[in-house]
Formats: C-alpha cells, structure tokens, sequence
C-alpha cells in the first residue's frame, strides 16, 4: 500500500463524503499512530478552502469514550467533526451534543489489523450514489415494521424488535436533513435493547480483533448474550468481552445490514467488514448515539455471512442478497 492510494483515500473523506466547502471549520479527532493519516485530510481540506484543525486524544482504548462524555462540549468550535483514531466516539456525549447542535459528525474509526491505512483500502472507492439508491430501495421495503426475523443456513435464527426506532443507513456522506455518517456503508437499526432471542452463529468477524476462524453460536436471551459457544474462537470473544469489565456490553443494541460491494469481511479493518454486502452485524453495547437506549464503555460489531431477513413477515434479503422489486 503506497502514499498515493492513502492520499486517494484522504481525497475521498474529504471531497466525496464530507462535501467539504471553504471556510468550514473541520476537526479531525485523532491519536499519535493515524496523525499522518490524519494530516492528509487536513492538506485535502485546505486544498478547497476548509479550516482544519487537530484533537489528539487522550487516551486511546477500548474506553476512549470516557473523555467525550466528560467533555461534553469540546466540539463547540466546529461545523464539522471527524473521528479517525482507532475506536469510534460516535456513541459519546460529545458527539451527541454537536450533532444535536445541528454540527456534522462523520464516524472514520481508521483501526486495522494488518497495520496498513484503512484510507488506502479499496472499500473505499465504492460509489455512494450507487449505495444511496440501493439503500433507499432497502429501507423502502422495509417500511415501518415492528418484528424481524434472521436466519442463515449455518444456524442462526434471532428475532428482534425495532418497534418505534427510527433507523437510517449509512455510506460516508451527509445527506439533507441527516447531519451524522459513518464510514461504514451500512443499514443501521437501533434495536429495542431487551428484545433480542435466539442463537447467532457468528462466521464473519469479531470487529476490532478480526476475522472468524471457525463458526461461533452466541445465545441471546431478552436482549442479552447468555452464552458463548466454548471453543477456541468463543474462548476469543469471551476473553475479549471481559477485557471491557462491563455487563453492559453484552447487550445487543444495534442490527446493521452490509451495503458496499467492494467490501471482503476478510478481517483486517472492522469498518470494511461491517459494511460487507451479503453480511449482517449485531452491535453490541452501547447504541445511545445511534437512536437507542443502551448506555456500556463501548461499542462493537459480530458480523455474519448471508441472512434470510424478514421484517414483520416480508421478506427483503435471501442468502445475503436483496429482493430488489421488479420493474
């Protein structure tokens, strides 16, 4: 992966997702290891007039959260935020404020797990007219349904309510009357937190630590995660959830639903294997900043292969694909 390909990348955020226009004053939320990454942006935005500026954090982790929730109002100066560090701070106080102030928030968490720049991957070049009017239909067929249903041919069948949530999609860019977005190009639903049922068998990936190795059944009772299948990849997760030290995490808080094409799921960057098209994802955690309920130290993504998804009886996806209407 070469500086052109990251600079392509820094291009992209900048130009095609943020719009950004002269004299917006953008932050870009970053640590010491994206700095340069960070900085590319920057150069992109003064290239069309933008005012950037830097924020390191303060301490980069699992509970970077903790910070912006204790700064509520540090994004005050802004017309634009960026988060790039490695974990998302969407879900925080911070960012809850700004964009109830009418700010624009775009979610960037720029960690991977083969130590190259996720801005130089080539998920991020997929067209995001093209996965608006894909979405668009999506949500047009899903309508305003109160129960859904998950299925896959290795074994999952989870129900889930999304009774009175509102719910959006995703892919990079901010659109009228919509001032948060997210790298990752995806359908999300903040679930009712207490109504998750059934066993998920996660085969796609682990969010920050990776790639699945081998099929884990994950069991939800009433919206919590009672158990986790013990073989070495459920030994994986289990370790991973209680390095949180927080119960709170096990909630399932969010049903997200893949959108870019160009994504593989292969294990190396978090936000490329949740945007997957032919995967689902169950964010556990907290979902506070995407319309739920549910306060946790943070938040992640179990991501699975090719659902059968059926929302209130009506079928939209079958094997991971859409059931796109005809004519």
């Amino acid at each position: 992966m070469n500086k052109r390909s990251i600079r392509r990348g820094a291009e992209i955020v900048v130009n095609n997702w943020l719009r950004l226009r002269e004299g917006n004053k953008v932050c870009f939320v970053t640590s010491k290891e994206h700095e340069a990454e960070s900085r590319m942006m920057m150069k992109a935005a003064e290239k069309i007039g933008g005012i950037p500026d830097i924020l390191f954090v303060q301490e980069e982790g699992l509970h970077v959260g903790d910070w912006f929730d204790a700064h509520p109002d540090i994004f005050d100066p802004y017309d634009i935020i960026v988060g790039a560090s490695d974990y998302s701070i969407i879900t925080t106080k911070a960012a809850d404020n700004a964009i109830a102030a009418g700010k624009k928030m775009l979610s960037l968490p720029l960690s991977t797990n083969n130590g190259k720049s996720m801005l130089g991957f080539d998920f991020m070049t997929m067209d995001v007219e093209e996965t608006r009017i894909n979405a668009e239909t999506a949500l047009g067929m899903i309508g305003h349904p109160d129960s859904v249903h998950i299925t896959t041919k290795a074994g999952t069948d989870l129900t889930f309510s999304m009774k009175d949530r509102n719910y959006t999609y995703f892919n990079g860019t901010f659109w009228p009357r919509h001032n948060f977005s997210s790298a990752s190009f995806e359908i999300c639903i903040p679930i009712v937190e207490d109504a998750t049922n059934g066993t998920l068998v996660c085969d796609g990936s682990f969010g920050y630590i990776g790639k699945v190795k081998e099929p884990v059944h994950i069991i939800f009772k009433d919206g919590r995660i009672v158990s986790i299948e013990d073989n070495e990849e459920g030994r994986r997760l289990k370790e991973y959830f209680e390095s949180y030290h927080d119960e709170e995490m096990y909630v399932g808080g969010e049903l997200g639903i893949g959108l870019n094409e160009k994504s593989r799921c292969a294990g190396e960057c978090y936000i490329e294997d949740e945007s997957t098209y032919h995967t689902f994802h169950i964010g556990v955690g907290r979902n506070i900043g995407l319309g739920g309920k549910h306060k946790a130290s943070g938040h992640f993504d179990l991501v699975t292969w090719n659902p059968t998804i059926e929302f209130d009886g009506n079928l939209v996806m079958r094997d991971g694909s859409f059931i796109m209407p005809q004519g």
